[in-house]
């Protein structure tokens, strides 16, 4: 049962203007009591009416731990002094409120709220002045009002200000008429919570508002798998299974949200019109630089003949071919697995389109694979998203950048790697901040993992014949040499790989079960390969496994491998986050874009805003008394979070295949065991084991190897940039006949 503190706030201890976390003390019949939580708006002088319970600080003692609050303002004149005095109003300071409350007494918050002009008589206060008090004391009353309503359903107080700042003081009015409404126009405000305060407010739960609601909700939970539309049938009988309703009624609610424009319907499929234009600008953009057809520079052989000669490189048909096509055509795709020469390709292209004179700007998804590009090109690479200059709204949860039409990059060609890791936003973006002319040069290897967000563009793109398409297969004898690069292509081709040769790279340990997996695992981690080889435990070795559950899945790897590697200790502060203990030294991965989120880079001397998805870093310091960590990423990043978005973090010892996407370790280790059939694919594993660049460790079961070498099953992404593409290469064919 909850417990209950009410009386005076006498002082506020801590307030953080972000999150609205306060630490304040609160006179209780004359007994001091602090109470703790996310309080914005609290001021000394008030009378606070606070549920929660009761816990103990190791530092601070007793302590309530709010879960709501209300709030009672000031009613004797040293209450009303006092909350006037504290600067809770702007443009009141403690002189003003003497003035204040010797002029009106008891009465001044009544005047300040209801007759704001009788404030012009006090002196200091001008009429403009008088109006601005009142509005700051009416904007702070109504924004506590809003967020006591909102705290009853569990909305936390930051996402109740977005809605305050949306619909106002008629916030609450509003929501009581349709919370479902929030889902459209408050970003952060999902289904799920809209459905949790209409279910405790009472509405029906087969209201027309619910059902054309969910249907949206189900169709960004298609998007969050990655699909770009859906079958309208399969649609409707996910809907009804969300919403526990009649697919009748889903039905009659789907037709109203395409005449509405809420969805969009394309033949058999549905949109959310955000990834139906998307995928139509996406095709326009590609299919007018298709279109562009140049004679190149005849000093291009020559330049072309410069760069083989200079690096010592004899270079194959099908990679001359690509580097010339790379300097007449305005759109080319470079595809092959490792050791195919994909990056040899990249460098000859920006060698002979440097010397043509022209600007060249490299990037790719990740900072890792930035970094790689440009170590192995000798020119600077950025992320897309800095290529970009991504920026985001104070929340960070929007994706804007200040590279687009109406400010496009300066490059001439633009060369992306890893594109088998771009999604439809990211990649509508890119395109649209081309300039008018410029090339683009994407590589990548179309056999690995699609993105993790919605779309297949790679795939899509060569698929439909529309782009030219360079497809090496070719693998060279240096690369032979690697036991990791035959297996890749052994896997990829359907071959079970060499596990019985004792080479220097590519080992397989038979351990069946997940448990022994797990052992042999956290052994390899910690000592064995560390005192063969010479690597480092946390920055050179990467555990990724196919699955998230069971013993040789990323979650328990992950609380083993933080037990043995980064051990609690009286040097170490930690903080824990539901079953998660963040420590001081962990290995940690951001789990989802960040645009707004601020950092810094002492080293370069550069600040900036925007983490994103699948950055790994460690954590440098837990400061519990301010409530925050702070994370230093392997791009020298320093980024602190407040404990109120730790939900972005996650240990990262051992990821998911999908999350190493883009990523290069030295050594790898894989646990190869019966996990869930659908994780057991081909393409799964080749991607895992393309991710090493030293090293691969496979541990468990030869017969579960056998069986993802075999399972060439791929998910599939329902994506329309196909067809559209195809509806362009057509167009293109019979303008030409």
């Amino acid at each position: 049962m909850a417990d209950i503190v009410e009386g005076e706030v006498c002082d506020v201890v801590y307030v953080n203007e972000d999150s609205g976390y306060t630490v304040c003390e609160v006179d209780c019949n004359g007994e001091l009591t602090v109470i703790v939580g996310h309080m914005p708006f609290i001021a000394p002088g008030e009378t606070v009416r606070a549920t929660g319970v009761w816990i103990t600080h190791t530092e601070y003692g007793r302590q309530l731990k709010v879960e709501s609050i209300e709030h009672i303002l000031p009613q004797n004149l040293g209450s009303i002094y006092a909350y006037l005095a504290s600067g809770a109003i702007s443009g009141v300071g403690p002189s003003t409120a003497r003035r204040i409350v010797d002029k009106f007494g008891e009465d001044s918050l009544d005047i300040i709220r209801n007759e704001p002009a009788k404030l012009a008589a006090v002196r200091g206060i001008s009429p403009a002045k008088a109006a601005a008090i009142s509005e700051n004391f009416i904007l702070r009353q109504d924004t506590a009002e809003t967020v006591m309503f909102f705290q009853k359903y569990g909305v936390a107080p930051a996402l109740a200000m977005r809605v305050y700042n949306e619909y106002g003081p008629d916030s609450i009015n509003i929501v009581r008429e349709n919370p479902y409404s929030l889902c459209e126009t408050v970003r952060g405000m999902g289904f799920k919570t809209c459905d949790k305060i209409a279910v405790a407010m009472g509405l029906p739960f087969d209201s027309r508002s619910r059902i054309k609601s969910g249907l949206r909700y189900a169709m960004t939970e298609t998007a969050a798998n990655g699909h770009t539309c859906y079958p309208a049938d399969q649609l409707l009988s996910y809907a009804a299974k969300l919403l526990d309703c009649p697919v009748e009624a889903v039905k009659d609610c789907y037709s109203e949200c395409i005449l509405n424009g809420g969805l969009i319907s394309n033949k058999d499929m549905v949109y959310l019109p955000s990834y139906y234009n998307m995928e139509l600008s996406v095709a326009n953009r590609l299919a007018a630089l298709s279109r562009i057809k140049t004679d190149g520079d005849p000093k291009t052989a020559a330049f072309l003949e410069e760069f083989a000669t200079g690096s010592s490189i004899v270079l194959s048909d099908e990679q001359r071919r690509a580097i010339i096509t790379a300097n007449t055509s305005k759109a080319l795709i470079i595809t092959g697995g490792p050791g195919t020469g994909k990056t040899t390709i990249m460098k000859g292209v920006l060698h002979t389109l440097l010397r043509r004179g022209m600007e060249v700007a490299l990037c790719a998804p990740t900072g890792k694979a930035a970094k790689r590009l440009e170590e192995s090109c000798g020119h600077e690479a950025k992320t897309v998203h800095r290529l970009l200059e991504v920026g985001g709204d104070i929340d960070g949860d929007e994706q804007t950048f200040s590279r687009n039409e109406t400010n496009p990059l300066e490059a001439d060609c633009v060369i992306v790697d890893e594109m088998s890791m771009i999604d439809l936003p990211l990649m509508d973006a890119l395109l649209k901040a081309l300039k008018r002319g410029a090339g683009l040069i994407m590589a990548g290897d179309v056999d690995q993992l699609p993105s993790v967000g919605a779309g297949n563009v790679l795939s899509d793109m060569i698929e439909s014949g529309l782009i030219p398409t360079v497809r090496l297969t070719t693998v060279f004898r240096q690369a032979e040499e690697s036991l990791i690069v035959v297996n890749a292509h052994r896997i990829n081709n359907g071959e079970m790989p060499v596990l019985n040769n004792k080479s220097s790279d590519f080992f397989f340990m038979n351990r069946p079960d997940h448990r022994s997996a797990a052992d042999v695992i956290l052994d390899l981690v910690r000592s064995r390969l560390p005192k063969a080889y010479g690597y480092d435990s946390l920055t050179d070795i990467q555990v990724l496994s196919p699955s998230k559950k069971g013993t040789a899945g990323t979650v328990s790897l992950n609380v083993m491998l933080q037990e043995r590697l980064n051990p609690p200790s009286r040097n170490k502060e930690e903080h824990k986050r539901g079953t998660t203990v963040f420590r001081e030294g962990d290995k940690v991965i951001q789990m989802r874009n960040d645009y707004g989120i601020n950092w810094t880079n002492p080293v370069e001397g550069a600040e900036g805003a925007g983490i994103f998805n699948g950055d790994v870093g460690v954590i440098k310091s837990i400061d519990n008394g301010e409530r925050a960590l702070t994370v230093v990423f392997d791009d020298g990043k320093l980024v602190e979070y407040p404990f109120t978005s730790l939900d972005m973090l996650e240990l990262a010892y051992a990821l998911t295949v999908h999350k190493s996407q883009g990523c290069e370790f030295k050594a790898i280790v894989i646990p190869v065991c019966r996990f869930m059939p659908l994780l057991m694919t081909r393409n799964l594993l080749y991607t895992a084991i393309t991710r090493a660049r030293e090293m691969v460790v496979l541990v468990g079961d030869q017969e579960a190897v056998a069986y993802m070498v075999h399972n060439d099953h791929r998910t599939k992404r329902y994506t329309g940039l196909r067809e559209k593409l195809e509806l362009f290469a057509r167009r293109e064919n019979e303008g030409e006949n």
